[in-house]
């Protein structure tokens, strides 16, 4: 595997990670998880993340955008928002990698745990995020955070029989 640096992404890298959201969103198709046209984060929101909560970049050869996670902090947990890595570069372990820069940060800053919604099926989401030590929460063992999450979601247009919310506590 070809050197790869996780580091905070800075303001100049938000055009690059939003473009790697963009050609991810074409592998998420490939699984049924997406449909329509592609759509990524915008770029006051990946500043919003810079700023306001945790957003670090993995970088190949010459501070090279390869792949992102951000998350934010509320009601003292970690809630992984968004992570992709470009398709020439998925499956070489960059993700695993930034998860768990993002897990290590929260734990750093004393949070309860993490969490995040995501697609039931596609093999790069849930079963990967169970790896990593997370679970996906029941209905009944849902916050009222999640809730909205999961609702807001379905109004977004995601099915919502394909959606999840999972969380690890550290």
């Amino acid at each position: 595997m070809t050197d790869i640096t996780i580091k905070p992404a800075q303001s100049e890298h938000l055009a690059a990670l939003r473009a790697i959201e963009l050609a991810s969103f074409e592998t998420l198709r490939g699984t049924g998880a997406v449909a329509g046209a592609p759509v990524a984060t915008s770029l006051d929101d990946f500043s919003r993340l810079s700023e306001q909560g945790i957003l670090f970049a993995a970088f190949a050869a010459e501070d090279i955008p390869v792949g992102f996670a951000g998350a934010y902090i509320t009601e003292n947990w970690l809630h992984i928002a968004e992570a992709d890595v470009h398709p020439n570069w998925q499956r070489q372990g960059i993700g695993r990698r930034l998860i768990n820069a993002l897990l290590a940060e929260g734990k750093a800053r004393g949070l309860t745990g993490a969490s995040l919604t995501t697609d039931r099926y596609a093999p790069f989401n849930a079963p990967f995020y169970a790896s990593l030590g997370f679970e996906i929460l029941q209905e009944e063992a849902l916050s009222p955070r999640l809730k909205a999450l999961l609702v807001a979601e379905t109004i977004s247009g995601l099915a919502p029989q394909r959606r999840v919310a999972m969380q690890r506590v550290y």
